[in-house]
Protein backbone atom coordinates (compact mmCIF):
# COMPACT_ATOMS: atom_id res chain seq x y z
CA UNK A 1 0.00 0.00 0.00
CA UNK A 2 0.99 3.97 -0.87
CA UNK A 3 1.04 5.94 2.08
CA UNK A 4 -1.00 8.54 1.30
CA UNK A 5 1.11 11.54 2.84
CA UNK A 6 4.31 10.65 0.87
CA UNK A 7 2.17 10.39 -2.08
CA UNK A 8 0.96 13.60 -2.09
CA UNK A 9 4.02 14.82 -1.42
CA UNK A 10 5.31 13.11 -4.27
CA UNK A 11 2.85 15.19 -6.55
CA UNK A 12 3.46 18.46 -4.77
CA UNK A 13 7.09 17.64 -5.35
CA UNK A 14 6.37 17.37 -9.34
CA UNK A 15 6.57 14.03 -9.63
CA UNK A 16 10.58 13.72 -8.94
CA UNK A 17 12.80 10.70 -10.12
CA UNK A 18 15.40 8.58 -8.44
CA UNK A 19 16.00 8.08 -4.70
CA UNK A 20 13.63 10.61 -3.51
CA UNK A 21 11.03 9.70 -6.04
CA UNK A 22 11.55 5.86 -4.45
CA UNK A 23 11.38 6.81 -0.86
CA UNK A 24 7.98 8.68 -1.16
CA UNK A 25 6.19 6.23 -3.41
CA UNK A 26 7.74 3.09 -2.48
CA UNK A 27 10.12 1.05 -4.85
CA UNK A 28 6.68 -1.05 -6.59
CA UNK A 29 4.09 1.91 -6.85
CA UNK A 30 7.26 4.17 -8.46
CA UNK A 31 7.82 1.71 -11.12
CA UNK A 32 3.64 1.76 -11.82
CA UNK A 33 2.23 -0.89 -9.47
CA UNK A 34 0.35 -3.90 -10.76
CA UNK A 35 3.93 -5.90 -9.03
CA UNK A 36 2.27 -9.46 -9.17
CA UNK A 37 0.09 -9.01 -12.19
CA UNK A 38 2.65 -7.23 -14.67
CA UNK A 39 5.78 -9.73 -13.13
CA UNK A 40 3.48 -12.83 -13.89
CA UNK A 41 2.44 -11.04 -17.17
CA UNK A 42 5.52 -10.78 -18.45
CA UNK A 43 7.64 -13.89 -17.14
CA UNK A 44 4.67 -16.08 -18.72
CA UNK A 45 4.77 -13.89 -22.16
CA UNK A 46 8.54 -14.51 -22.42
CA UNK A 47 8.02 -18.57 -22.23
CA UNK A 48 5.55 -18.23 -24.53
CA UNK A 49 8.13 -16.63 -26.61
CA UNK A 50 10.41 -19.76 -26.11
CA UNK A 51 12.13 -18.66 -23.73
CA UNK A 52 14.17 -21.62 -22.14
CA UNK A 53 16.10 -21.76 -19.11
CA UNK A 54 20.02 -22.43 -20.91
CA UNK A 55 19.17 -18.83 -22.71
CA UNK A 56 20.19 -15.68 -21.91
CA UNK A 57 17.92 -12.55 -21.16
CA UNK A 58 18.33 -9.24 -21.43
CA UNK A 59 16.26 -6.86 -19.01
CA UNK A 60 16.03 -3.28 -20.18
CA UNK A 61 14.76 -1.52 -17.97
CA UNK A 62 14.73 -4.03 -15.10
CA UNK A 63 13.84 -1.60 -12.86
CA UNK A 64 13.35 -3.02 -9.33
CA UNK A 65 13.11 -6.81 -10.33
CA UNK A 66 9.26 -6.90 -10.96
CA UNK A 67 9.80 -9.52 -13.83
CA UNK A 68 13.82 -10.00 -12.81
CA UNK A 69 13.06 -11.99 -9.68
CA UNK A 70 10.99 -14.56 -11.26
CA UNK A 71 13.64 -14.70 -15.09
CA UNK A 72 16.22 -15.04 -12.02
CA UNK A 73 14.61 -17.73 -10.22
CA UNK A 74 13.53 -19.58 -13.79
CA UNK A 75 17.06 -19.33 -15.91
CA UNK A 76 20.40 -21.37 -15.57
CA UNK A 77 23.24 -19.65 -13.35
CA UNK A 78 24.81 -16.28 -14.92
CA UNK A 79 21.71 -15.96 -17.51
CA UNK A 80 19.96 -12.74 -16.43
CA UNK A 81 20.94 -9.59 -17.17
CA UNK A 82 19.38 -6.57 -15.89
CA UNK A 83 20.08 -2.74 -17.23
CA UNK A 84 17.86 0.43 -15.57
CA UNK A 85 18.82 4.01 -15.68
CA UNK A 86 18.51 4.49 -12.31
CA UNK A 87 20.91 2.18 -9.89
CA UNK A 88 18.68 3.02 -6.39
CA UNK A 89 15.55 1.13 -8.40
CA UNK A 90 18.59 -1.83 -9.02
CA UNK A 91 20.15 -1.56 -5.48
CA UNK A 92 16.45 -1.59 -3.99
CA UNK A 93 14.88 -4.44 -6.33
CA UNK A 94 18.25 -6.69 -5.22
CA UNK A 95 17.79 -6.13 -1.23
CA UNK A 96 14.22 -6.02 -0.99
CA UNK A 97 12.95 -8.38 -3.87
CA UNK A 98 15.66 -10.87 -5.24
CA UNK A 99 17.52 -11.35 -1.83
CA UNK A 100 21.22 -12.53 -1.21
CA UNK A 101 20.73 -16.26 -1.22
CA UNK A 102 19.42 -15.98 -4.59
CA UNK A 103 21.69 -14.08 -5.92
CA UNK A 104 24.37 -15.59 -4.77
CA UNK A 105 23.08 -19.27 -6.85
CA UNK A 106 21.66 -17.39 -9.52
CA UNK A 107 24.32 -14.57 -10.40
CA UNK A 108 22.65 -12.20 -11.95
CA UNK A 109 24.08 -9.20 -13.54
CA UNK A 110 23.44 -5.87 -13.27
CA UNK A 111 23.99 -2.48 -15.46
CA UNK A 112 23.28 1.16 -14.36
CA UNK A 113 22.95 3.19 -18.04
CA UNK A 114 21.33 5.82 -19.14
CA UNK A 115 22.57 5.41 -22.80
CA UNK A 116 22.35 1.54 -23.10
CA UNK A 117 25.42 0.13 -22.16
CA UNK A 118 25.21 -3.74 -22.96
CA UNK A 119 28.27 -3.80 -23.84
CA UNK A 120 29.08 -3.85 -20.22
CA UNK A 121 27.69 -7.32 -19.89
CA UNK A 122 29.58 -10.22 -19.97
CA UNK A 123 27.21 -12.37 -22.37
CA UNK A 124 25.06 -11.74 -25.21
CA UNK A 125 21.58 -11.92 -25.18
CA UNK A 126 19.37 -14.57 -26.83
CA UNK A 127 15.98 -13.08 -26.20
CA UNK A 128 15.18 -9.05 -24.53
CA UNK A 129 12.41 -7.38 -23.29
CA UNK A 130 11.42 -3.51 -22.44
CA UNK A 131 8.30 -3.53 -20.84
CA UNK A 132 7.30 0.02 -19.93
CA UNK A 133 10.25 1.38 -20.96
CA UNK A 134 9.68 3.16 -24.42
CA UNK A 135 6.62 4.22 -23.24
CA UNK A 136 8.51 6.85 -21.33
CA UNK A 137 11.25 7.50 -23.95
CA UNK A 138 11.26 10.19 -26.89
CA UNK A 139 12.04 9.00 -30.26
CA UNK A 140 16.39 9.47 -30.67
CA UNK A 141 16.59 7.01 -27.21
CA UNK A 142 14.17 4.24 -29.14
CA UNK A 143 15.95 4.35 -32.29
CA UNK A 144 19.80 4.45 -29.76
CA UNK A 145 18.38 1.55 -27.88
CA UNK A 146 17.26 -0.23 -31.02
CA UNK A 147 20.36 0.33 -32.62
CA UNK A 148 22.81 -0.81 -30.03
CA UNK A 149 20.57 -3.99 -28.89
CA UNK A 150 21.02 -4.86 -32.59
CA UNK A 151 24.42 -4.85 -32.53
CA UNK A 152 24.52 -6.97 -28.98
CA UNK A 153 22.58 -9.26 -29.15
CA UNK A 154 22.98 -12.96 -30.98
CA UNK A 155 22.18 -13.71 -33.89
CA UNK A 156 18.33 -15.19 -34.47
CA UNK A 157 17.82 -13.37 -31.10
CA UNK A 158 14.54 -11.71 -30.53
CA UNK A 159 13.84 -8.06 -28.64
CA UNK A 160 10.42 -7.56 -27.25
CA UNK A 161 9.48 -4.06 -26.68
CA UNK A 162 5.94 -2.38 -25.28
CA UNK A 163 4.53 0.49 -26.74
CA UNK A 164 1.35 2.78 -26.31
CA UNK A 165 -0.32 3.14 -29.80
CA UNK A 166 -1.76 6.01 -31.54
CA UNK A 167 -2.79 7.89 -34.10
CA UNK A 168 -0.11 10.47 -34.26
CA UNK A 169 2.64 10.90 -31.67
CA UNK A 170 2.25 12.63 -28.92
CA UNK A 171 3.00 13.02 -25.10
CA UNK A 172 0.79 12.73 -22.13
CA UNK A 173 2.07 15.29 -19.22
CA UNK A 174 -0.45 13.16 -16.78
CA UNK A 175 1.25 9.64 -16.79
CA UNK A 176 0.04 7.69 -13.34
CA UNK A 177 3.57 5.79 -13.02
CA UNK A 178 6.15 8.65 -11.90
CA UNK A 179 7.19 11.62 -13.31
CA UNK A 180 9.03 10.71 -16.58
CA UNK A 181 6.37 11.82 -19.26
CA UNK A 182 4.34 9.19 -21.28
CA UNK A 183 4.74 9.04 -24.97
CA UNK A 184 2.50 7.31 -27.76
CA UNK A 185 3.13 6.28 -31.29
CA UNK A 186 1.69 5.45 -34.43
CA UNK A 187 1.85 1.69 -35.18
CA UNK A 188 3.61 2.54 -38.48
CA UNK A 189 6.64 4.19 -36.59
CA UNK A 190 7.06 1.43 -34.26
CA UNK A 191 7.33 -0.64 -36.96
CA UNK A 192 10.06 1.75 -38.56
CA UNK A 193 11.98 2.27 -35.50
CA UNK A 194 13.16 -1.40 -36.05
CA UNK A 195 13.77 -1.77 -39.75
CA UNK A 196 15.64 1.10 -39.67
CA UNK A 197 17.59 0.07 -37.02
CA UNK A 198 18.24 -3.51 -38.62
CA UNK A 199 15.25 -5.93 -37.25
CA UNK A 200 12.70 -7.42 -39.05
CA UNK A 201 9.97 -6.56 -37.09
CA UNK A 202 6.62 -7.88 -36.13
CA UNK A 203 3.47 -6.75 -34.35
CA UNK A 204 1.80 -8.49 -31.82
CA UNK A 205 -0.31 -6.31 -30.60
CA UNK A 206 -2.55 -6.60 -27.55
CA UNK A 207 -0.76 -9.45 -24.99
CA UNK A 208 -3.53 -8.17 -22.06
CA UNK A 209 -1.62 -5.32 -20.24
CA UNK A 210 -3.73 -3.96 -18.09
CA UNK A 211 -2.69 -0.50 -19.20
CA UNK A 212 -3.47 -1.31 -23.00
CA UNK A 213 0.56 -1.28 -23.77
CA UNK A 214 0.99 -3.08 -26.77
CA UNK A 215 4.00 -5.80 -27.99
CA UNK A 216 5.89 -5.49 -30.93
CA UNK A 217 9.01 -8.18 -31.41
CA UNK A 218 12.09 -6.96 -32.95
CA UNK A 219 14.18 -10.12 -34.56
CA UNK A 220 18.04 -10.33 -35.74
CA UNK A 221 18.08 -12.01 -38.65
Amino acid sequence: MIDTLRARAFLALGRPDGRLGIWLLGHREYVGGDWDALGKLQFEFMLKMGLQPAHVLLDVGCGALRAGVKFIEYLDDGNYLGLDSEKWLIQIGVRKELGTDLRRRKSPQFVASKSFAFDRFSKRPDYAIAQSLFTHLAEPDIRLCLEKMRRFINPGGRFYATYFIADESHVNESSRSHSRRSFRYPRATVEDFGVEAGWRQRYIGDWAHPRRQMMVEYVAD
